[in-house]
């Protein structure tokens, strides 16, 4: 046999395995040979173990078990404490135990930093246990909130422009505490079954809620929900502090806690009954009652209880009343549907909980009707709407967040831009037309719903100094200085003519959309265009312009008034319809609107439609609007927007004012010119029975189809004012309401610009500024180049046609001078016995009906059988645009809007 294949001798004492464990002995236990000693033991004699060696690759010897089983036990001596002081030690645990075994004592490298199980559970015992005892010593110190003071809740107050209180509110239905025996059950029932249906069981918090809130706070989000009705109760009693904030919650919790251990369920459900927020500024139940229902609470019905439960989810948008002021989505359609679907949930959440029988539900199919708002007697007259426009004006102009919500809670100190003194001024001239003219037992065809609105700005400033919202806040409740939906006629057409100044006629040889530097801008004195009745209406280019069904337009002027040329400040002077829409065509109206807007009307209260009328005040901005984008003309160009509120306080403590921010929206030249050719309105116009003695006064009419509304607005340098006056019967629901004609009104034939609106304007501008100073417009610069529009090519050939004297188009400190033609003939019928007739030429026989009237969008000039005569106003276009046949536009109607 091969000397390779022999068997190695056998190990003496015991053999291999007594080899292997006398190699895995610690290395305390034996001494470790010198390599040296090892080299002269590896002779193949036996080791000091008795082991049996073997040749090693060069001739030594290495025990049997070979350099693996060295490398393990060198491995495992380099772990003993005090082994391998070289470094082979590094982790080992400390020398000396200590009494938090941390880091751990009998552990190496990453295990010693891993808490023990006992020192976890240690740290988790103290920390909860210091929560406990934190929230004990919370518990202990926070008190219960008293109701009597939860219903106190504070007024707000507001101020006239010179600081003097004008109304104290924020509560205008008092609260009135009732106990619960007085609360139906069915209202606890609606309440629970809507709110918490937990209520009766819970601990007074939500834990789960309560979660959810603090992550939605912390991520800045709102808290949506995560409170019982305990909860709710706790946050309405502690009125000083309604923030939502982490600390707020965490004292909100501690006090909730408390309530639902120190008061039993019916005195919290009583509690939060008498201090919720109803809506209308009802706090508690029996307010709510009297307000939506006018019955005390005990008298509620399970319907009317499911009603007030659906408001605590926010009555603002919850009302079916609505109110667009505090909120734009608070519409009375879309509160309505909210509302209904909230009060038909609840009814069945009821059933389903086994508060009603479902044969008592069955009865109740419809939202049952709510009575209108009402307001207390110190908010009547005038001085209700100016609260209510205060109140709408902070709540959606404040930058801290405040909404209509917080306002009705109370302790705000408002000071308002409102003057005491124009407040009644303005009244006191509305209501002696009112008193002496519109006598509705007497007409109640012509004078039964008549209505007046008006509105006096400070342009200088934006301030809104006096409003007539009607004849009486607490009977009246729409406020008719706001949006109210009447058409402002011709009172439109200055911003066509500054547009017209500033941008100019479009070339015809190009494109629609045109820079100002391609375009013609016109002169109002050397500038003509065709003042001919029944005028064929051409686009920019020169061609007919005609609807989607091909339909032409042909404009129509009040009376039949018919130039074959007129110069621009003639068309506004006597409100020539047919000028002004051909003028508009040629302009744009894209271009049009978008100056209406930068001189400060609102673009929601403007026609979306391009047609022809647009020009002539198919529009229906509120009479603040309308007043304030005049002011932009009164302040050469520098456009504020109209404000109500100069500043507010709470506690004390200054939270709002207001920054004034005027941009130019016109350049000044434009507005000097367009407020030098409304001078010419007033001086010799249509506007004449607006002249105030001894003040320069800039103005214009307006009228709209068939007598529907009727507009005067004027100013002076420092007061613009816009008097409306409209029928529309405002009892019938709102897809009911509708403008109803005024011919007759007030023993009129018909009803005007220069009529009762421009003589209420007088009055109230007379007295308004009697004692101020008396200041004139600046001289206007030249403007603009002669354009004729319409198919005119060159001036008129014959001087019979245009005025002998070219009238000037500096400011008109004195009459310009008289037309040389002859004016059309004005039937006697239409000079006022009120108001009588001018004699200066300008069919002001009571008189925009001469000449503003039936043409502002006039129809075809062709009188509905049943109009009475004085006119074309009211004709009987098929539909007109925007609107029915309010300033409907040509002979065979306009366009579909």
């Amino acid at each position: 046999m091969s000397e390779h294949r022999r068997k190695p001798p056998q190990p003496q004492g015991g053999g291999r395995a007594a080899a292997r464990r006398a190699a895995q002995q610690p290395s305390g236990r034996r001494a470790a040979p010198s390599r040296g000693e090892a080299s002269a033991s590896r002779t193949g004699s036996a080791g000091p173990a008795g082991g049996a060696h073997r040749p090693g690759p060069h001739g030594d010897g290495e025990p049997y078990a070979g350099r693996a089983a060295a490398r393990r036990a060198a491995q495992r001596g380099g772990r003993r404490r005090g082994a391998d002081p070289g470094g082979r030690g590094r982790g080992r645990g400390p020398g000396k135990k200590h009494f938090i075994d941390y880091p751990r004592y009998d552990k190496y490298g990453w295990r010693r930093w891993v808490p023990s199980w006992k020192l976890t559970s240690a740290l988790c015992l103290a920390f909860f246990g210091s929560l406990i005892a934190a929230g004990s010593v919370a518990y202990a110190l926070v008190g219960l909130p008293q109701q009597s003071l939860a219903s106190k809740a504070e007024n707000n107050v507001y101020y006239w422009s010179d600081g003097t209180p004008m109304a104290s509110t924020g509560g205008e239905v008092n609260r009135q505490i009732i106990s619960i025996d007085q609360i139906p059950k069915a209202m606890q029932d609606a309440v629970v079954s809507q709110e918490n249906k937990t209520f009766y069981t819970d601990s007074g918090i939500d834990p789960q809620g309560i979660a959810r809130a603090v992550v939605n706070m912390a991520k800045g989000e709102e808290t949506q929900g995560g409170s019982t009705i305990t909860q709710q109760y706790v946050k309405n009693a502690l009125l000083g502090d309604q923030s939502q904030t982490l600390s707020r919650k965490f004292k909100e919790i501690f006090i909730s806690l408390k309530v639902g251990t120190k008061l039993d369920k019916r005195q919290i459900l009583e509690g939060y009954l008498n201090t919720s927020y109803y809506g209308r500024d009802a706090y508690g139940i029996q307010a709510a009652a009297r307000t939506y229902f006018g019955v005390d609470a005990k008298q509620l019905n399970p319907s009317q209880c499911s009603f007030l439960a659906a408001l605590l989810k926010g009555a603002t948008l919850y009302d079916p009343q609505g109110n667009v002021d505090l909120n734009p989505q608070a519409t009375p359609q879309a509160n309505t549907a909210r509302i209904t679907f909230r009060w038909k949930t609840t009814l069945d959440q009821m059933v389903q909980n086994g508060y009603l029988k479902p044969a008592e539900r069955a009865k109740y199919t419809k939202l049952p009707t709510s009575q209108p708002l009402k307001k207390s007697a110190q908010l009547s007259g005038q001085v209700g709407y100016l609260v209510d426009l205060a109140k709408a004006y902070f709540a959606n102009n404040n930058t801290q967040g405040i909404t209509s919500d917080d306002l009705s809670k109370g302790g705000y100190e408002i000071y308002t831009t409102f003057d005491k003194k124009k407040v009644k001024q303005l009244s006191d001239a509305v209501e002696k037309v009112r008193k002496e003219n519109i006598d509705p037992k007497k007409r109640p065809g012509q004078d039964k719903y008549v209505q007046f609105g008006g509105a006096s700005v400070d342009p200088q400033s934006g301030k809104i100094v006096a409003i007539y919202g009607g004849e009486d806040a607490t009977q009246h409740f729409t406020d008719n200085a706001d949006f109210t939906g009447a058409q402002v006629g011709s009172t439109f057409k200055p911003f066509v003519l500054a547009a017209a100044m500033e941008h100019g006629r479009r070339d015809p040889t190009l494109g629609p959309d045109q820079p100002d530097s391609e375009r013609t801008p016109v002169n109002p004195d050397k500038s003509r265009y065709p003042g001919k009745n029944l005028l064929k209406i051409k686009d920019y280019t020169g061609q007919v312009w005609a609807d989607k069904d091909g339909k032409e337009w042909l404009q129509a002027n009040d009376e039949g008034y018919s130039q074959p040329s007129i110069s621009l400040r003639e068309a506004m002077r006597e409100s020539v319809n047919s000028a002004f829409v051909q003028l508009g065509m040629d302009v744009g109206i894209p271009t049009i609107r978008d100056e209406a807007v930068k001189a400060g009307l609102s673009p929601d209260q403007l026609s979306k439609s391009d047609v022809p009328s647009f020009s002539i005040g198919i529009s229906d901005p509120s009479a603040i609007r309308m007043a304030g984008a005049y002011g932009t003309f009164a302040q050469h160009g520098k456009q504020r927007d109209p404000y109500s509120v100069e500043k507010v306080l709470k506690n004390g403590r200054q939270i709002y004012r207001h920054q004034d921010k005027p941009t130019q929206a016109m350049p000044a030249q434009v507005a000097d010119n367009v407020t030098d050719v409304l001078r010419t309105v007033v001086d010799k116009g249509t506007g004449t029975n607006a002249q105030v003695t001894g003040r320069e006064i800039a103005g214009k009419t307006g009228t709209t189809d068939e007598n529907k509304s009727a507009w005067f607005v004027g100013y002076t340098p420092q007061l613009s004012t816009a008097i409306d006056m409209y029928r529309m019967d405002d009892n019938a629901s709102s897809k009911d309401r509708k403008f109803l004609s005024m011919y007759g009104t007030g023993g009129q034939k018909t009803i005007h610009g220069a009529s009762f609106p421009s003589a209420i304007f007088k009055d109230y501008m007379t007295a308004a500024l009697d004692g101020a100073p008396v200041l004139k417009f600046p001289k206007p610069e030249p403007i603009g180049d002669a354009v004729y529009g319409g198919g005119l090519h060159s001036p008129p050939p014959s001087p019979s046609i245009s005025p002998s004297d070219t009238p000037s188009s500096s400011p008109s400190d004195s009459p310009s001078p008289t037309d040389s033609q002859p004016a059309p003939p004005s039937p006697s019928d239409s000079c006022s016995s009120f108001f009588g007739c001018s004699d200066d030429g300008g069919q002001n026989g009571g008189a925009d009906g001469g000449t503003d009237g039936g043409g502002d969008g006039g129809t075809g000039g062709q009188s509905p059988p049943a109009s009475p005569p004085g006119g074309t106003d009211g004709g009987t276009g098929n539909g007109g645009t925007d609107g029915g046949t309010d300033d409907g536009g040509g002979l065979f109607g306009g366009p579909d809007s």
